[in-house]
């Protein structure tokens, strides 16, 4: 985190991780605040279209990806984001659909 902070980027968050951080860290009583504060990108019509493809040509190439991982990659795509992961194996293959991975 440490590395993004200093980067000089702006920082935010879709939707559907403000979810899954929110899940994570109220499943283990650690404090919201903080994630609460990050601009958050909505899943919009357009990213629906979008990630319903890139799902589809996942399981159509052998490499199924999971429905919200599709989802995120949209959100990120659409608004020419970059993405910070841990998961990067979960999302390479969107980078040919011009995901931009955050190094």
């Amino acid at each position: 985190m440490e590395h993004i902070l200093k980067c000089g980027e702006d920082i935010g968050t879709a939707v559907i991780n403000m979810h899954e951080l929110l899940c994570g860290l109220n499943k283990y009583a650690k404090p919201t605040e903080d994630v609460l504060l990050l601009p958050v990108l909505t899943f919009t019509e357009k990213d629906a279209i979008l990630s319903s493809k890139l799902e589809l040509e996942a399981e159509k190439k052998g490499v199924p990806s999971r429905r919200t991982d599709a989802m995120i990659a949209a959100v990120t795509i659409n608004n020419n984001a970059m993405l910070y992961t841990f998961n990067k194996k979960h999302f390479t293959q969107f980078t040919k659909r011009s995901l931009r991975l955050f190094k």
